[in-house]
């Protein structure tokens, strides 16, 4: 049974010393600390037990043959177990928006809120989990020795650039997805707005040239998947400029970046590579001068994502973008993970599939695109969070996509 919501105003006589609304003081109401007191989510039974039979039936005697079963078949697992219906939604606290490293304890209420959006939008049971420990190996082997309760893992606000090795080093171990939404999440779901844009406007993805502000997780993510979807050149910039191959200050990511990037051979401030740039996506923070903005091809497409404070506000990026993108909710075109995660965890689980191939990211953006395709208008490249064809689409292409590359295992 789901536990029961309490409202903090009913507890004004708490041992604590809390006011009214859950905080020390007995400061005004706050419906956050409402919402949030005893948790945000439960777990609950799918099965009763009323009764000797009931009981029987849940418990032992009859989960022994349940479980010899298994132990000869052990595929088995996906039919009989929750394993095929759950994600573990796992953080270590060092990287969480908006609020940086503020360790796993405090980290704990955006685990149970992701968690709630995986059910919620996806249909897909998830359970967080804050670990206290920041080297890689540790958390590698950690989320290894539980990931045989789990179908699927989403790591969540792991600092760069560990966040990178420790996705690829639990892939290795482990047989199945194991997907950084921070990374590839933001990736889909820019993709699936770009795409939108370039068809409003009667463009192709290869003529267009976009600069990234930001090479951490989410702005390496996003140049891959560019890449992959043949966008026609792509610049990222860090803090010290263009990330290209001639700088000898660069991380073993950001080497392999300057790789595959920046065809056109740029070099210095973000401010010069937005001469003539036809996209701009900021997954950094900070401000671009509007002069910047203004050097910007005709028609561009402004992706200004950092939150709560976009990189070009948008009052500014309308007086020269055509497609204008945040990742607030408060504007429209909002570059929200929420489109992408349930539904990618969804179809990989529906197949249970070993990982989340690059190819079930592109499918992904292409349905999720899809979904607004007869739609378009400037203020609507993206579908709504709220849109209840965006879950089932993408969980569709991501199913097919995992059997047409061989993850699937049914």
């Amino acid at each position: 049974m789901a536990a029961e919501m309490v409202n903090p105003r009913s507890d004004s006589t708490s041992g604590s010393g809390e006011g009214a609304d859950g905080v020390t003081g007995g400061e005004p109401f706050d419906p956050a600390f409402a919402l949030h007191r005893g948790g945000k989510m439960a777990v609950q039974a799918t099965v009763p037990v009323r009764n000797r039979d009931d009981l029987s039936l849940a418990y032992t005697p009859g989960v022994a043959k349940v479980c010899s079963a298994i132990a000869e078949q052990p595929e088995l697992v996906h039919d009989y177990t929750w394993k095929s219906q759950v994600v573990a939604v796992v953080t270590d606290g060092s990287a969480v928006l908006g609020l940086g490293d503020i360790g796993p304890e405090a980290s704990l209420p955006v685990m149970e809120g992701k968690a709630i959006l995986f059910k919620q939008f996806g249909g897909v049971d998830a359970v967080p989990i804050a670990l206290d420990c920041r080297d890689v190996d540790e958390i590698v082997e950690t989320v290894a020795r539980f990931a045989p309760s789990f179908g699927g893992v989403n790591l969540e606000d792991i600092s760069a650039p560990r966040c990178f090795e420790i996705e690829r080093k639990l892939q290795e171990r482990v047989d199945i997805p194991i997907f950084h939404d921070d990374q590839h999440g933001t990736a889909v779901v820019t993709l699936a707005a770009l795409r939108n844009a370039a068809r409003l406007t009667d463009r192709a993805l290869g003529q267009l040239r976009a600069v990234i502000s930001g090479a951490g997780a989410a702005g390496v993510a996003i140049a891959r998947i560019l890449t992959e979807a043949g966008i026609g050149d792509v610049a990222v910039c860090d803090r010290k400029g263009v990330v290209s191959q001639d700088r000898e200050d660069l991380t073993d990511v950001k080497r392999e970046l300057a790789g595959f990037t920046n065809k056109a051979g740029l070099t210095g401030s973000l401010e010069a590579a937005l001469d003539g740039a036809d996209v701009f996506i900021g997954v950094s923070g900070g401000t671009v001068p509007e002069d910047a903005v203004a050097k910007m091809a005709s028609g561009a497409f402004i992706f200004a994502m950092a939150n709560p404070n976009p990189e070009i506000h948008p009052d500014v990026a309308h007086r020269y973008a055509a497609v204008v993108a945040t990742g607030r909710s408060d504007f429209p075109n909002q570059i929200n993970n929420v489109l992408a995660f349930p539904g990618i965890f969804a179809g990989a689980l529906q197949v249970r599939a070993s990982r989340i191939t690059e190819g079930m990211k592109l499918a992904a953006a292409e349905a999720l695109a899809a979904v607004v395709a007869d739609e378009l208008s400037a203020d609507k490249v993206i579908p709504s969070p709220f849109d209840d064809r965006v879950a089932p689409a993408v969980t569709a292409a991501v199913a097919a996509a995992a059997r047409a590359e061989g993850v699937a295992r049914r």
